[in-house]
């Protein structure tokens, strides 16, 4: 079994840690931390986990030594307790937002702030197991990359990589209200995002860097949010390279991901459901990729969704957990979202 802490165990984040890993045949989930919820049932956040668990919220500082230590903690916070966090288990698997970006100046670019602990930044291995899985085996130290970011490198960085498309991307997301956090502000409130398309980010959102990191092509992203409770879909437009066409594509696609268990390419001619709709993948580990050309236009929309806490956020972490581990890879992840819901 491999023995399990969730540090920050409270948020949305957490709370779907704690759903994935209490279903995982491998898992003994031995500690979940809150800095304001020290002694509580988990249930009394949770309320979906009633009957799955006895755990109370502990505090960090009561914390022992675990095989892994899931972080679902603020950044800022994150990167000056890191040193503390490595001492604690033999793998760190970090869902902040502190230690996806290699580079320090551009982290103060886009946090606002210098970090605060650059010697470590390049040290966590980006936890994208469809792109990453040999250095995932044997990784100590795990950065889970953001919910939109990982959307768009999933979808971008095989076209990228096969010099499909050249030129600036062009990235517009739309995502949920559970991407906020379970202590979002004033315009988050019922009253406010019912019924809204709030653009929040008109320019420079932070996942940007991300999908710019790892694909190496200039990015510009603007993100909004809709009305869903879960759910992250991104439209991508990029200029195709002389020559390429819908067969380029989708062979470039196939060979990336045709023996993947949680991405599906997802372009059909036809249909209700002939590109990806974050709707059905609420819940699931799942990412759907499509695309779609315009006749005569050099250029090609992609298009990517899914559920931002768990493949763009705890699942997966966990499948990040599973392949360092040597687990298979659908351990606790089976679920393959609702329709309709």
């Amino acid at each position: 079994m491999i023995r399990v802490a969730v540090v920050g165990a409270a948020g949305y984040i957490g709370g779907e840690l704690l759903r994935v890993l209490l279903a995982h045949p491998d898992v003994d989930l031995a500690a979940v931390t809150s800095r304001g919820l020290h002694g509580r049932q988990i249930d009394n956040v949770h309320p979906n986990l009633r009957n799955r668990t006895q755990l109370v919220f502990s505090a960090v500082e009561d914390l022992g030594h675990y095989d892994v230590l899931f972080l679902a903690t603020p950044h800022r916070e994150t990167m000056e307790r890191m040193p503390e966090f490595l001492g604690r288990a033999t793998t760190v698997i970090d869902l902040s937002g502190d230690f996806r970006l290699a580079d320090p100046e551009v982290y103060e670019q886009y946090y606002g702030l210098p970090h605060v602990a650059p010697e470590l930044l390049g040290t966590f291995v980006p936890g994208l197991p469809e792109l990453n899985r040999e250095a995932l085996r044997t990784a100590d130290r795990i950065s889970v990359p953001g919910c939109m970011a990982n959307a768009g490198i999933l979808a971008l960085t095989p076209l990228a990589r096969a010099g499909l498309v050249t030129d600036r991307i062009m990235v517009d997301a739309r995502t949920g209200s559970s991407g906020s956090g379970a202590r979002a502000g004033v315009e988050n409130l019922h009253a406010e995002r019912s019924g809204a398309l709030r653009v929040f980010a008109p320019t420079r959102h932070r996942h940007e860097a991300e999908i710019a990191q790892a694909t190496g092509l200039p990015v510009r992203m603007t993100a909004t949010g809709v009305e869903a409770v879960r759910g992250v879909q991104l439209l991508c437009q990029a200029r195709l390279a002389d020559g390429v066409g819908e067969r380029e594509i989708r062979s470039v696609y196939r060979a990336a991901y045709a023996d993947e268990p949680f991405v599906r390419i997802v372009a059909h001619r036809r249909g209700m459901h002939r590109f990806p709709d974050a709707k059905i993948l609420s819940g699931s580990n799942f990412c759907d990729i499509g695309f779609a050309l315009d006749r005569g236009s050099p250029d090609v929309t992609v298009i990517a969704a899914l559920d931002n806490l768990v493949k763009g956020g705890a699942g997966n972490a966990v499948q990040c957990m599973n392949v360092r581990y040597g687990r298979p890879e659908r351990h606790g992840l089976e679920f393959t979202g609702l329709h309709p819901n």
